[in-house]
């Protein structure tokens, strides 16, 4: 695998949070508890959706040395239990941008969603893979 330099990662991943902002509509971040789909091309079982969070608009908060800062999620509330194994962030267009796995990709305080918790993401960082 090619993997580009700190500087091209971090201008890739400033393009990655504008093109989140694309749209009339905030980013998502939809929290499931099936398998992850092999691509973002595959729909999601719906009916394994465990909540959906939004992300303010403009997203981007700061950008840093080796990670870009998103603002904070809003707070979402589940709409069924069960553990988060993978989510997908959609950009404001509802265009599926990227599917993340649980703790490896995005690490929660806890995987364990129950029915009618509020949830929010108080930080978000996007850190280049290298």
């Amino acid at each position: 695998m090619n993997v580009p330099s700190q500087t091209a990662s971090m201008v890739m991943l400033q393009a990655l949070a504008n093109y989140l902002d694309q749209g009339s509509s905030s980013a998502t971040l939809n929290f499931y508890d099936d398998t992850k789909p092999t691509s973002v091309s595959v729909s999601a079982n719906n009916a394994a959706k465990l909540l959906t969070l939004s992300l303010p608009k403009p997203c981007s908060k700061s950008v840093h040395e080796n990670n870009i800062e998103l603002f904070a999620s809003n707070v979402g509330v589940a709409i069924k239990t069960g553990t988060a194994t993978w989510a997908r962030l959609f950009n404001g267009e509802g265009v599926a941008v990227v599917d993340v796995a649980m703790e490896t990709d995005i690490v929660l305080d806890n995987y364990n969603i129950v029915i009618g918790s509020s949830v929010k993401l108080d930080v978000i960082y996007l850190s280049p893979q290298l």
